[in-house]
């Protein structure tokens, strides 16, 4: 019977150790896990944004910088499926997922992956063209300002049914047409010096550099600098005189410097600017 009884604890206890063990391993493995969706998942975030940023100061090209991007979207995905694989694990397992670190982890992967998928969207849903005009028929034309030579180089559609033998220029024309239908000359009832004045002080409210201005001519080009990658877009404006003076018709072009997809920026600028040059001088009337 003692000898039983003396026998029992040393079972008992090697069972402990190995469930104690068990239990920091659990524990141990789950730490692990929190740890690298959150650093994987903030580790997307700052390289996207270093890359762009390192991009603007020139610090390397704009092209090795883009590379990059795809790569965080990457991380943050990976970090994401980490998270949800374990939780499901957790729970199949009966086990308290450990929070802290893992779910601020997967919030901002999600985030971020959203942040992305907004841009993915919006490429997708647009056409791969950097110019924008006003007037598809005669752009304004830069005077002081060069249009980069290879403006239009890869326009899509070269392959597409609907514009099968047509040169580059009529793509870009068709394309422009059906994504940006609104973008269109505005009428302004005011003279054509009066106008480009006020052009003037809109585009430097704007930041954008003035290049040239001529009110008698109606003429004007600033070159705007956007997003941490600091891409430069040019613009010209142009105000021809109409009703014998009394009003003005504008249109205005805005051109990136590099890249092929504008993502619509381009078309938004354009739009934004007309649309407050119009309630400005409505409002100095």
């Amino acid at each position: 019977m003692n000898s039983e009884q003396e026998q029992q604890p040393q079972t008992e206890q090697p069972v402990a150790e190995k469930g104690a063990i068990a239990s920091k391993l659990a524990k141990w493995g789950q730490d692990l896990k929190g740890r690298t969706v959150f650093v994987l998942a903030i580790a997307s975030v700052v390289v996207f944004f270093g890359a762009s940023f390192g991009s603007g100061l020139g610090l390397w090209g704009w092209q090795a910088g883009l590379k990059i991007l795809p790569w965080t979207g990457l991380a943050a995905l990976i970090a994401l499926i980490i998270a949800i694989v374990g939780i499901i694990v957790d729970r199949r397992k009966g086990r308290k997922t450990r929070w802290p670190m893992l779910g601020l982890g997967a919030f901002v992967s999600v985030g971020f992956l959203g942040f992305l998928l907004s841009y993915v969207m919006t490429g997708a849903s647009l056409p791969a063209i950097h110019d924008i005009t006003t007037d598809l028929a005669d752009p304004p034309q830069f005077s002081a300002l060069t249009v980069r030579a290879d403006n239009w180089d890869n326009i899509p559609g070269a392959d597409d049914d609907a514009m099968r033998g047509m040169n580059p220029r009529q793509r870009w024309a068709t394309l422009h047409q059906d994504a940006y239908p609104d973008v269109r000359s505005v009428r302004i009832d005011q003279p054509v010096a009066e106008v480009i004045e006020k052009a003037k002080r809109l585009t430097e409210d704007r930041g954008w550099e003035v290049v040239s201005v001529d009110p008698a001519s109606g003429h004007l080009e600033a070159t705007a600098t956007i997003s941490l990658f600091r891409f430069k877009d040019d613009v010209v404006i142009r105000a021809r005189s109409a009703e014998n003076g009394a009003a003005s018709i504008i249109d205005m072009r805005s051109v990136s410097r590099v890249g092929v997809h504008d993502l619509g920026a381009n078309a938004k600028r354009v739009r934004q600017f007309l649309s407050d040059l119009s309630g400005t001088t409505s409002a100095s009337q």
